[in-house]
């Protein structure tokens, strides 16, 4: 099994076709909503993921357009951070969850919530 994954020419992000999927049925009934990607400084050790569905990009953000129906918005604080990363949407039991496939994280607390960096 293969998975294949859209490859933004910035080299910001990518997403699986699975995560294309989950983000384009969620914004279906959102004509004009953006995903907003960004971090915060959280938990044990240092930042946490924090995705929002939003009107338009800030305008400092990063904007990958991924297909006609769904834009994502990288807030520019959180590019150094995010460089890399595939952005996931996996079944776990009867739920679905969003992963962040980060080559840049040093650490994780551990339960999950939050990761630091290489600096």
């Amino acid at each position: 099994m293969s998975v294949e994954a859209y490859i933004p020419s910035k080299d910001i992000i990518t997403l699986t076709e699975s995560a294309v999927r989950h983000f384009t049925n969620k914004l279906a009934n959102e004509p004009g909503k953006i995903v907003r990607v960004s971090t915060k400084v959280n938990g044990c050790t240092g930042y946490a993921y924090v995705l929002d569905m939003a009107e338009a990009p800030a305008s400092d953000d990063e904007v990958v357009q991924v297909n006609n129906n769904l834009i994502v918005a990288i807030a520019s604080d959180s590019v150094n951070l995010l460089r890399n990363t595939e952005i996931d949407y996996v079944r776990e039991g009867i739920n679905g969850v969003v992963k962040f496939n980060n080559p840049n994280v040093a650490d994780m607390c551990g339960c999950g919530e939050s990761f630091s960096v290489n600096n």
